[in-house]
């Protein structure tokens, strides 16, 4: 039996761990070739030897997006060997140290936002021609609540996602009526993931939701299609 998403392909940032590994391996499962990016080696294989015990295909190319060209090589290194991207999951982010506004060190934020929204842009400037390539291209932000509802001590990280849902979202109105290209962005909600616990160091990790539980989600999504804008919460 055909898999939904045979025959298509998907890039997804940050997919050493948690929610990305698990939507990396979830794409996979549903018949993606998955291209799997992030800084972490060790992490990638891991994530590219469980896709393929379980049948699925997938291709590690590790890098940092946030150095030189970096964005633009993985962009030709797909185009030379794909010539489109129909699936595209922006899950890398880092979140900094929580501290009161006035006590945000400058140089970790400009890092922060160097990752959560620079490289963004990057990313979309990048693969602009890849999607529109496609028949019916998907573009999936992972964003968090701090970055519609303030939250004390959360500012700069919850900036950063503020300003990556406001340029994705553009770019999906963008796409809207000259394309086929579809914008959506997925807040995860409380997921036990490497960040959540650095954030929350005291809480049972067994009391958020598995990174799974969101993949499934993003799969379903890149399986039946969305609307253009389309925005929800996981769980």
């Amino acid at each position: 039996m055909t898999k939904p998403l045979a025959d298509q392909i998907a890039l997804v940032t940050g997919a050493s761990r948690g929610i990305g590994a698990a939507t990396a391996i979830a794409l996979a499962d549903a018949g993606a070739h998955v291209v799997l990016t992030a800084r972490t080696v060790g992490g990638l294989e891991e994530v590219e030897d469980a896709i393929h015990s379980a049948g699925g295909t997938a291709t590690i190319a590790p890098l940092d997006l946030t150095e030189g060209d970096s964005v633009a090589r993985l962009a030709r290194a797909i185009t030379e060997r794909w010539q489109r991207l129909d699936m595209l999951v922006l899950n890398a982010a880092m979140l900094g140290t929580l501290a009161a506004a006035p006590a945000i060190d400058m140089k970790e934020f400009t890092k922060l936002l160097t990752l959560n929204v620079t490289a963004q842009a990057a990313m979309l400037a990048a693969f602009d021609g890849l999607l529109r390539s496609a028949p019916a291209a998907k573009v999936i932000g992972l964003t968090s609540s701090v970055g519609r509802q303030p939250r004390a001590y959360w500012g700069a990280y919850g900036s950063s996602k503020a300003a990556f849902e406001t340029l994705l979202a553009a770019y999906g109105e963008e796409m809207r009526n000259v394309s086929q290209v579809r914008v959506g962005i997925i807040d995860p909600g409380a997921t036990r993931t490497r960040m959540r616990e650095r954030a929350y160091p005291g809480e049972d990790p067994a009391s958020v939701k598995d990174p799974a539980v969101v993949a499934d989600r993003i799969a379903a999504l890149m399986r039946d299609g969305f609307e253009a804008g389309h925005f929800e919460r996981v769980g």
